[in-house]
């Protein structure tokens, strides 16, 4: 019996592809791998900012909240919040924080008063270049608020 020549060159075909498959899995494994990598930079990056947001928000509240008299919450909560933004890894002039309370009153903080601390960051991405302000464009904004009650009898001694 005589063999065809269709399965001689497809014996030959399968000779030559011999070795493709690691490289075909190694071009498409890079491919796939480097962006995901990138991702979970990213998404690192961004937990950071946001867990440092509402750390710094939270704790310069309750610093705040808890002082005896305005010049105490003002030294507390700078030294609170430059603490959080340095344990962070926080850009410091990129990191907003605004004081409000509630109700408004001529003084902020005041006796009874809810001291609403906001704090605002951006967030730079890794390996973004400087080129073309690049780097602003791609920040994300991250924004924490936190709420803390002050004593009826606050600042009365």
């Amino acid at each position: 019996m005589r063999r065809s020549n269709r399965s001689e060159t497809s014996e030959s075909l399968l000779d030559d592809e011999a070795g493709s498959a690691a490289l075909e899995f190694i071009v498409a494994g890079v491919l796939l791998l480097v962006p995901l990598v990138y991702l979970v930079l990213v998404l690192g990056a961004v937990q950071e900012q946001t867990l440092g947001a509402e750390a710094a928000a939270r704790h310069t509240a309750r610093v705040i909240g808890q002082a005896p008299d305005a010049r105490a919450a003002a030294e507390r909560g700078d030294t609170v919040l430059a603490g959080v933004i340095r344990e962070y890894g926080m850009d410091e002039s990129a990191v907003d924080v605004a004081i409000s309370c509630r109700p408004t009153a001529a003084e902020c903080p005041g006796a009874g008063a809810t001291v609403i601390v906001t704090v605002r960051a951006e967030v730079t991405l890794p390996l973004m270049p400087p080129i073309f302000g690049l780097d602003e464009l791609a920040a994300i904004p991250v924004e924490a608020q936190a709420a803390q009650k002050v004593s009826r009898l606050w600042g009365s001694e």
